[in-house]
């Protein structure tokens, strides 16, 4: 993967300002640490971060490519996974390629069918391509938004880049957050409202759209959407396809010209994304592939099962592995280590995050790249398939709001009078909610639970999926490991979105369809090991070290947090020996990780330097 920034101005000279270019540009060297390049021009600078995983002799950006007096100037983050058909298609129309790279082949289609390209493209992408005639700047992203976008507006400048901090390098743009950011942060967080870019006059290229800047102004398109159609096909059948779609997406996704591996937990997710690849190497006769478990010092004495967590990944990593024959490898992250990884896993998202559920992630992908450049995980299976507990919990069936964040009076109590006052965090969360459901593609004469349903999977594909994608993309990228996602495969997505829950729950079963699709190809006890969630610490001194953090917080009279928080409250849950009832986000994140997140906001405001605009 890459990172890409770029600066579009109708008064300013760019070639002048190289050196901000650059800046911004270096902000990304973690996502593209192997080479860098930059294109500018009066009117336009792109830059690009690169990670070499296909034709490292061919694949260097900017990439130019002239036809006549035509000229296109491409960045490009991303892997294209039907590239050999477009290859063909293109070649078929009289192009010809100088390089193997998928960056020439989305070139080459935009040059043919201009902004309609992106509709041909199975990948995971954002890019912005520079047409030169029509001074004309066209940004788009992938369909689930894999791939992170951001732009902002200041005068006549137009910047966009990768991250958020690529755009904070330039001087037009403030770390300024207004009320809408606060309530973002303190009662959406740690997911994201699609399109928001949380700081103030930041926008998000939100999934599945494209945009075209020109002198006349911004025009944005959504070119992917979910549709809602009866579902044509019988249990067999439905079974068989969902099998053939993730093995075809897996293998798909293998390609690459440097080391390769997948993340194992055991689970019936990772392991059915590893018995593909594991299978598809060994028919071409190469190596075993790599596989990486994570597991917690510690752990094994004091986890406990509960309905959110009910079985432990310890011993199910090595059990598929060897059962499939890989080259197996545990990372183990200690308390100390996965504490000082919390400010890390700040200023790789740029916002504060999932606490100890980013940072254990970025201490396992950094040891994962040791060994491997390109890694395949099994995350947003539950997304597709319907795995998470709030798809069966009657509480949040009926909830009239997120159901992975059920208790949001116990957050709106940790907030100060003020801030309250400023955000009207309870309206916020209802409107976000509201606005979110009104999007919903509808089927006519759906009974009331079925439409409820599908209610809740739309909310966890487009609300709650973000927030993983954009961990997924950040934690890996802060140390140049790319993560891909076949289950994010847009037609395994559509197709399943569109089939009956009593399918998609065969058997009585979480994600009892993805059960019977992989008969045969992992163990029964797998197929019949219960839904268990990436896996987090249990040891007490975690909870220590964080509580110890926000006591500390609390008692600094300059801590930018303190205006922003009840301070009786937050002392109250700092010294409370009970712990919540059920998660307040998600599936993991109880008290340590509530505790945790306020620490990151701190350390967020200070190390930003962020201003608010209220």
């Amino acid at each position: 993967m890459c990172g890409i920034s770029g600066w579009i101005d109708w008064e300013v000279d760019v070639t002048r300002h190289r050196p901000t270019l650059e800046a911004m540009t270096e902000t990304l060297s973690c996502r593209g640490p192997d080479a860098g390049g930059i294109w500018i021009s009066p009117r336009a600078g792109l830059g690009h971060r690169r990670l070499i995983v296909v034709d490292p002799e061919g694949g260097v950006q900017p990439m130019v490519r002239k036809r006549g007096e035509e000229q296109y100037i491409i960045i490009y983050n991303g892997e294209l996974y039907n590239m050999p058909e477009l290859r063909r298609e293109l070649e078929a129309r009289g192009y010809s390629f100088q390089t193997r790279s998928d960056t020439e082949i989305i070139l080459v289609a935009f040059m043919e069918w201009g902004m309609e390209c992106v509709e041909r493209l199975n990948g995971i992408f954002a890019f912005a391509i520079w047409d030169v005639k029509e001074q004309s700047l066209f940004l788009a992203r992938d369909r689930l938004g894999v791939k992170p976008l951001f732009y902002a507006q200041r005068g006549s400048a137009f910047l966009f880049a990768s991250e958020l901090k690529a755009l904070l390098t330039h001087t037009a743009v403030r770390p300024e957050i207004d009320a809408e950011g606060l309530a973002e942060i303190f009662v959406i967080g740690p997911a994201r409202t699609p399109g928001h870019g949380v700081f103030k006059g930041v926008a998000e290229l939100k999934p599945g759209h494209c945009l075209l800047y020109h002198q006349n102004g911004i025009s944005i398109r959504q070119y992917w959407r979910l549709q809602s159609h009866p579902h044509p096909d019988d249990l067999d059948t439905t079974v068989a396809k969902v099998r053939d779609l993730l093995k075809d997406s897996v293998e798909r996704q293998l390609i690459s010209d440097v080391s390769l591996c997948t993340l194992l937990s055991g689970g019936i997710d990772s392991s059915a994304i590893t018995a593909f690849a594991a299978g598809a190497l060994r028919r071409k006769g190469l190596e075993p592939l790599k596989t990486y478990s994570i597991d917690y010092a510690g752990n094994e004495s004091y986890y406990r099962p509960n309905e959110f967590e009910p079985t432990s990944d310890r011993d199910w990593g090595r059990r598929v592995a060897a059962f499939l024959g890989t080259n197996h490898h545990t990372v183990v992250v200690d308390t100390p280590e996965l504490v000082e990884a919390l400010t890390a896993a700040v200023q790789a998202r740029d916002l504060p995050g999932m606490a100890d559920i980013d940072a254990s992630l970025y201490l396992f992908c950094r040891e994962i790249k040791k060994g491997a450049s390109v890694g395949l995980s099994g995350e947003c299976a539950d997304e597709v398939f319907g795995g998470y507990p709030w798809f069966r919990r009657q509480e949040a069936l009926r909830a009239r709001t997120f159901p992975w964040s059920l208790e949001i009076e116990k957050r709106v109590r940790l907030l100060s009078p003020e801030l309250t006052q400023e955000i009207r965090p309870l309206e916020y969360v209802a409107d976000r909610y509201a606005e979110a459901l009104a999007e919903v593609p509808r089927l006519p004469a759906e009974n009331p639970f079925e439409a409820r349903i599908r209610e809740i999977f739309y909310l966890t594909l487009t609300r709650w999926m973000p927030t993983l994608l954009d961990r997924n993309d950040r934690m890996s990228m802060a140390v140049g490991l790319e993560l891909r996602v076949p289950f994010c495969d847009h037609r395994l997505v559509e197709y399943v979105w569109n089939v009956p829950w009593a399918v998609k729950y065969v058997d009585d079963k979480e994600k009892g369809l993805l059960r019977r699709a992989l008969a045969g190809v992992l163990p029964d006890e797998v197929l019949a090991r219960r839904k268990s969630p990436y896996p987090k610490t249990h040891n007490p001194a975690f909870l220590h070290a964080v509580g110890a953090w926000v006591r500390d917080i609390v008692h600094q009279p300059n801590s930018p947090l303190r205006p922003l928080i009840n301070i009786p409250v937050v002392r109250a849950l700092v010294e409370s020996r009970t712990e919540f009832d059920i998660p307040w986000f998600g599936q993991l994140m109880r008290r340590p990780q509530l505790l945790a997140y306020l620490a990151q906001i701190d350390f967020w405001l200070r190390e930003y330097r962020v201003s608010l605009d209220l």
